[in-house]
């Protein structure tokens, strides 16, 4: 990527570490990762907060709502689909529904299939917003990256699918 600054707030940090417990030194580099890692999550995560909020959802509402776009017409789920899709207690997931239902954005229903199921669909109301924020965000995470080369993109992609997946349990 061009334009790198040769240091930044992460480096200071690590080298304060290596200055003062010199011992260390050799774990720093893992360090400084971590906290760019960290610190990346944060700020990516508050531009799509920003992105989303014109569409009157945050990233907990859109991900419930992308899980259903996803999933293809009629855009329906059971909400123990969602709640294992999006890793969440089941506690968690009914407030998300309870807030996407009052604004119109999903319905519940029985199961056709199960007369102790629901499903949850998208409403055409929430498809267009699910739509409109997804544009938003691709835009915000293509404007994130946009100083890397093709190139450069996919190894950092190949270097993060590596780092997930020695993660991910």
């Amino acid at each position: 990527m061009t334009g790198t600054p040769d240091q930044d707030p992460v480096d200071a940090i690590a080298e304060q570490w290596r200055r003062e417990r010199p011992e260390l030194a050799q774990h720093t580099e893992a360090m400084a990762a971590y906290g760019r890692i960290y610190r990346l999550a944060k700020a990516m995560g508050d531009k799509m907060e920003d992105a989303y909020a014109p569409y009157g959802i945050g990233r907990g509402e859109f991900d419930v709502l992308a899980t259903l776009r996803r999933a293809g017409e009629p855009y329906s789920l059971s909400p123990r689909e969602l709640t294992a899709t999006l890793m969440l207690t089941t506690g968690g997931m009914t407030g998300r529904l309870d807030k996407l239902e009052r604004a119109g954005l999903v319905t519940r229903s029985p199961d056709p299939n199960d007369r102790r199921g629901l499903r949850i669909t998208l409403t055409d109301k929430g498809r267009e917003v699910i739509d409109g924020a997804v544009e938003a965000g691709m835009l915000v995470q293509r404007g994130t990256v946009a100083g890397f080369t093709a190139d450069e993109l996919d190894t950092l992609n190949d270097l993060l699918r590596r780092l997930l997946a020695a993660n991910s349990g």
